[in-house]
Formats: C-alpha cells, sequence, structure tokens
C-alpha cells in the first residue's frame, strides 16, 4: 500500500525539515504569532535577525501593546509592507486588553492583520489544533504533487486549494505535518528550481511525473506595474535632517519622511541627488531628491543621521540618507 501524503511529508520532515528556527518549539502563541506576520511575503533568512530584534525588545504581548507605534515601526524599518507592523500593534493592544490570545480560529482570525491561513499557523504551533494552512508556498506544493490547474487567487480555484488543503489533513502529529509543507515549498519545492531528484514526493508529484514541474502551479499574467514619480526635499540644518510624518493611510503610513518637493521651494543652491526606482507590490516610483543646505527654521522634526537611520523611516528614505553619508567628507 503506497504512504498517504500526510505520511510522506511527516516523514520527511522529521529527518529533514527544518528544526533549529528560533520560533520553533515555543508554543508560545506571541512568539508564534510574530513570526507568523514577518514570514508574510518574506523569506526565512530575511526575518530571523528582525524577529530577533524585535523579541529581545518586546518579550511578550504586553510590552508589544505598550510601546508607541513610531518605536515598533523604527524595529520594522527595512522589513517591508509596514501595514503589518501597523496591525501588529492594533493586535497586541487587543489581546493584550483581553489578558490571553485566543486560541480558536474564529477569534484569531478577528485580530487586525491575520487572515485564515496564519489563524491556522497559529493554531497548530501553539495549540496543536487540526487546521489548514494555505500560504504562496503551500499552494505551490499542492498545485504540483495534484496538478491543480487554475492561478491560486481565483475566488474558484482558492475554495478548491482549500478544500484539498483540509481533506489532506492528518489526525496525529499536525505541527509536524504543517512545518514540514512550509519546509517542502521554501526548499525543494521552490518557485524557479525545484529539487525534484531529492523531493519526497518525486514519486507521486502528478507534475514531476508528466514533465510539468514548471507549468504549475499556473502564473496569472502579469499587466506592467504603472511608474509613478515623487521628489523629495532633504532640508539639512546645522548637521540635522528634516522630517514629516507621513498620513495615517496610504504609501509609509504614519513613517518618517522627507517632504515632497515644490518647484517654488527649490533656491539656487541644491545638490540633486542620484534618482530610483523603488518598486511595490502594485506600482513602480521613480524618486528624485534634491538636498539643500539651509539656515531657515521650520517648525517639525530635525534628526541627526544616525537619529534617522535608528527611526522610522522607509527604505528609499535610508537609501537616500546612507548615500548623503558617502558623499559626505
Amino acid at each position: 500500500m503506497k504512504k498517504a501524503f500526510s505520511e510522506i511529508l511527516v516523514e520527511w520532515q522529521k529527518s529533514s525539515g527544518r528544526h533549529d528556527l528560533p520560533w520553533q518549539g515555543k508554543r508560545d502563541p506571541y512568539a508564534v504569532w510574530v513570526s507568523e506576520i514577518m514570514l508574510q511575503q518574506t523569506q526565512v533568512s530575511t526575518v530571523i535577525p528582525y524577529y530577533q530584534r524585535f523579541i529581545a525588545r518586546f518579550p511578550d504581548v504586553d510590552s508589544l501593546a505598550r510601546a508607541s507605534l513610531d518605536e515598533v515601526l523604527s524595529l520594522w524599518s527595512g522589513l517591508g509592507y509596514y501595514a503589518r507592523a501597523r496591525n501588529l500593534h492594533k493586535a497586541a493592544t487587543i489581546v493584550s486588553s483581553l489578558g490571553k490570545f485566543p486560541d480558536d480560529l474564529d477569534g484569531l482570525s478577528s485580530l487586525p492583520g491575520i487572515g485564515r491561513s496564519t489563524a491556522a499557523a497559529i493554531s497548530v504551533f501553539s495549540f496543536s489544533k487540526r487546521e489548514a494552512i494555505l500560504d504562496g508556498n503551500v499552494k505551490r506544493v499542492l498545485s504540483r504533487v495534484f496538478a491543480m490547474e487554475g492561478y491560486p487567487g481565483e475566488k474558484r480555484i482558492e475554495a478548491l486549494f482549500w478544500e484539498k488543503a483540509e481533506a489532506l489533513l492528518p489526525l496525529i502529529e499536525i505541527e509536524s505535518y504543517t512545518q514540514g509543507l512550509m519546509d517542502l515549498g521554501a526548499s525543494l519545492c521552490s518557485r524557479t528550481n525545484p529539487q525534484c531528484p531529492e523531493c519526497p514526493m518525486k514519486d507521486c508529484c502528478e507534475a514531476h511525473l508528466s514533465g510539468r514541474i514548471h507549468e504549475l502551479p499556473q502564473a496569472k499574467p502579469k499587466k506592467p506595474l504603472p511608474l509613478r514619480e515623487t521628489d523629495f526635499l532633504v532640508l539639512k540644518k546645522g548637521g540635522k535632517f528634516y522630517f514629516e510624518r507621513r498620513p495615517e493611510k496610504g504609501v509609509w503610513a504614519e513613517m518618517l519622511c522627507f517632504p515632497e518637493r515644490k518647484e517654488e521651494e527649490i533656491s539656487e543652491d541644491f545638490v540633486e541627488l542620484p534618482g530610483f526606482i523603488h518598486v511595490f507590490t502594485h506600482f513602480r516610483l521613480k524618486i528624485g531628491a534634491c538636498l539643500i543646505e539651509t539656515e531657515k527654521d521650520r517648525a517639525g522634526l530635525w534628526l541627526s543621521m544616525e537619529e534617522a537611520l535608528s527611526s522610522s523611516i522607509p527604505n528609499p528614505v535610508r537609501r537616500i540618507l546612507e548615500g548623503i553619508r558617502r558623499l559626505s567628507p
């Protein structure tokens, strides 16, 4: 009799999966939650140092709830997708007021920033609940092993993926099974360079057996990302730089940023800084900046280079500051 998908996966995870990640084995919903939020759309190798710094500063949900949003965003700076950090802070205040983490799928899913799959992962690793996860890596594994057609993300196809993910759940060893799904999708069953000869599913993977491994999952045709433009006014006075806080909604919400420049603000004495393009999920942003040494005062926040680099600033602002530092004698 052939082994079941879940049995093969559990055996592989125990022998070849990841066992030394800093959030593993704790059964602490706070630690699991922080790691799962950071891992959304971000690779494990990138997440680990951010996670370690974050947990060192905020070891529990109460300390995170008491912190200012600016401090949270500062520690998150460079990790991207800053709405995750804002939702993390909001959810922490809710959980702290409740006195404990919800231990069911509905309660977890009601918290800001926690969707169905993230809630399931927290339920599995913290409370040993038998729940199905379905992130991008899992969809890729299921799509290939079971030759599931269609574009992941479409409503009808998503329903089929959830149905398959739930049908495959084992009755025991749910933690090893869930971690195995994550590990397999993140390692051997990668998007562009799958290591099929080493995969434990090679003898039952329909995509591999039919020579369709690079066709699945089907990719939705991409539209060209629109290009937008902005120009920053980098004001420097006495070794300090001027910053404004962004609005509560929109790009880089509530983070510190240079003001966007207006033509009437440009003096004759300025230095045009190298421009570059920053890519977001839904558009590209062409960024220009000019540096002006000024003696004029302006109401707002003036920060030294080091103060700014340790604050909650977006990556493009960090890039501009580091470029200025390199140019400085």
